[in-house]
This record gives structure tokens, sequence and C-alpha cells, in this order.
């Protein structure tokens, strides 16, 4: 059985995410990170990523990670790539072309989303929205998101999912990566087709389920 890595609150979503829309059984080993902890090192410390036994799986110290039949995966991307392939059904790229496409979106979601998305979503949960920094760090993220947003509500005309005519692991991806620089309301409202293709990817009852335990765990 396919083993994770990780809990809920970490990029182990976007996996679970995936193997819910699947029905893929799957067993998860709640790996906390290792910075939320005052002592990641005592001994009543719950398994976290600074955890001798994690590190044995994924020496880097981060989740989500994935065992799958002797195959060990520590990216969170790949992971989902992976299953789609090995167990998704529809949901996997079909042929070359849209394998292509499917790490385009992943390796697009990575480098041009993510990172801007967590400034703005982090500057927000801290409460900073309203300082000078706060707000000149929100500003700093849509701007470094506007070509990039730009770019999908383009590829989302006339389209309800990234690829093909079906929701897809691309979609999974993308939508996780979005996630965060979604916390920006002008960002979204300027954007209205990739925040209605974004509300569709949220509404389903995989995500739901995927996010409902996310919410329970502890921030």
């Amino acid at each position: 059985m396919l083993t994770l890595y990780g809990v809920h609150r970490s990029r182990a979503s976007r996996p679970i995410w995936l193997c819910h829309e699947i029905g893929l059984d799957f067993t998860q080993v709640p790996v906390i990170q290792s910075y939320r902890l005052p002592d990641a090192q005592a001994p009543d410390a719950p398994f976290n990523t600074a955890s001798p036994a994690f590190l044995k799986v994924n020496p880097s110290g981060q989740v989500p990670a994935m065992d799958d039949g002797g195959l060990v995966l520590t990216e969170s991307l790949a992971i989902c790539l992976h299953i789609a392939r090995a167990h998704g059904g529809t949901l996997a790229p079909q042929g070359l072309a849209e394998a292509a496409l499917a790490e385009n979106w992943a390796l697009f979601g990575a480098t041009s989303l993510e990172t801007p998305g967590i400034d703005i979503l982090y500057t927000y949960a801290d409460g900073l929205a309203e300082t000078a920094d706060g707000a000149a760090r929100i500003a700093a993220g849509a701007a470094a998101l506007a070509r990039p947003m730009a770019r999908i509500e383009a590829h989302l005309a006339g389209r309800d999912w990234l690829m093909g005519d079906r929701f897809t692991v691309a979609d999974v991806m993308v939508a996780e990566c979005l996630r965060y620089g979604s916390a920006h309301k002008p960002l979204m409202d300027a954007h209205p087709l990739t925040a209605d293709w974004l509300a569709r990817c949220q509404s389903r009852p995989a995500f739901q389920k995927m996010m409902t335990a996310r919410l329970a765990e502890p921030a």
C-alpha cells in the first residue's frame, strides 16, 4: 500500500487530495514539521521531520515523502505525478503530450505561483496586512503573480479545466500552489476565470475531505 508521510498542514495536502479523488487507499504517517515544535529532539516530541526514523525516509527532513512499493519520492508535485500515472485513471495524463503538459503545469506552479503566494498567505496569517511592511510584501507578491495569473486566465478562456476536457492531476497541483496567493482577494477579483476555476476545484468532495482534516489539525 502507498504510504504518505506528512500532516495535512503541509504540502502533503496535494497528494492526499489526489488520493481522495482517485479513491486510492493509502497509509498516512503524520510527520509534523520540526520547526513547529519547541524541542523536536525532546524524548516526548511527536514524530517529526528531524526524527532519526524519518530522516531515513527523507534525509532532507521535509514532508511530504512517499513510499510506493519501495519507490521513495520526496517532492510533493513529483509524488502527485507518480500517483496519477500509477493509479489515477482519467486523472492521469493520457499519452506523451498530456504527460509533458502535466509536468509543465507542475513546474509552473512550483516556480511561478508558490513562493509569492506563500509570502501573501503568511502576511495575512500573521496579521501584518495592515502594516506598511505587510502591505509592501503583499503588493510585491501580487506583482510577482500578475503575469502567471494572466497566463492561467487566458488559458481558461473557453475551458473548464487546465488539461484536456476533464479534471486532472494538473488541476490539483496548480490549485494547491495557487491556494496561497488566493488569500489576496483583489488578485482573484482581477482574474475571474481563474477564481471560478479555483472555486470549482475546491468545491470537489475530495478537496473538501482533505481540507476538513487539515483544519482539524493544530495550526
